[in-house]
């Protein structure tokens, strides 16, 4: 009888979800399936992943959160290797995406096993690749003020608190220019390869991540009014809609700030800088996904994020081609 292959399987044992030991009992039922790699400091993820790559691994499995993901990414970059997503992080803004379950890790397993594989656009900005979203400026900075620790007892609710500190501050000025001279003027930049941003929210309403475009946001107005902007926008259906927002599609810009400010990429702190250079890299991201992803896979799914709310697992529904 043929031995199945194991998955080498990237683990971020800080994700929030490791408190209540699912993700440990996941990998134990599972033992035969993987060989588990844990990681104990930032980089890590990208350093074995990349090294997986090198030695011609077909598939490489990212379990964490958004952090993890990217790192992974950032490994597999401009390689054949195929990455699998077991989403045991926070938010999951790029499993949520690809419509990969979310709340029960057997099926998100099973995406991985029927090995349908997508090919997506891959960005960088100043050369820190991302596949969902980045920013600069403000959301940037909320992550820089939301502690690891914070993150972990109270989850999504952490970047509230520290969006409150954020807003306080005196916004910087930032200027867009687009490959082809398009201009705009703003506090806050921020851009999607794909519709959703922060969770289950669809900020970015026309984002196609096969397209070679990025959705770009620019905020005219910052404070309070940038988060009332944003509801109403949400309300709405799009947030380009809004009056206070530049909103274009591009597949190379350049955002300059009068003063250093914090970048982020697929939600992570990538660094400080006053010019972020946004473009496409020469590769795709080749990821397993469902093939027909689950209809409504946005709607109702801001419960998912609640700390308290009541997690289920997430059924998958098939449809035959």
């Amino acid at each position: 009888m043929e031995t199945q292959r194991r998955y080498p399987l990237i683990f971020n044992p800080k994700a929030r979800s490791q408190k209540n030991g699912r993700v440990l009992r996941f990998l134990r039922d599972q033992a035969d399936r993987f060989a588990v790699f844990p990681t104990t400091h930032a980089g890590e993820a990208r350093k074995l992943a990349a090294g997986f790559a090198a030695q011609g691994e077909p598939v490489v499995i990212a379990a964490g959160g958004d952090g993890t993901l990217n790192e992974v990414v950032g490994g597999l970059a401009g390689s054949n290797t195929v990455l699998g997503i077991l989403p045991v992080g926070t938010m999951n803004v790029f499993a949520r995406e690809l419509g990969i379950p979310f709340g029960s890790l057997d099926h998100a397993f099973a995406v991985i096993e029927r090995g349908f594989v997508r090919e997506v656009d891959l960005f960088a900005a100043n050369g820190a690749p991302f596949v969902q979203m980045a920013g600069v400026g403000f959301d940037a900075a909320v992550i820089e003020e939301t502690s690891w620790q914070s993150k972990r007892l109270l989850g999504p609710l952490a970047y509230l608190l520290a969006a409150v500190k954020v807003l306080g501050a005196k916004p910087p000025a930032m200027e867009v220019v687009c490959a082809d001279g398009r201009r705009a003027e703003g506090v806050a930049v921020i851009v999607g390869n794909g519709t959703l941003y922060g969770g289950p929210f669809k900020f970015f309403r026309n984002a196609h991540n096969r397209d070679s475009k990025l959705e770009v946001l620019v905020y005219k107005k910052a404070g309070y009014r940038l988060v009332i902007d944003s509801l109403h926008g949400l309300a709405r259906g799009g947030i380009d809609l809004l009056d206070s927002t530049v909103y274009f599609q591009t597949g190379d810009l350049t955002v300059r700030v009068d003063r250093e400010v914090p970048v982020e990429v697929d939600g992570e702190l990538s660094g400080r800088s006053t010019e972020v250079h946004f473009a496409e890299t020469a590769h795709f991201l080749r990821v397993l996904a469902p093939e027909n992803p689950p209809a409504g896979r946005v709607v109702g799914n801001w419960r998912s994020i609640l700390p308290w709310s009541r997690r289920r697992p997430a059924i998958e529904t098939t449809r035959n081609p």
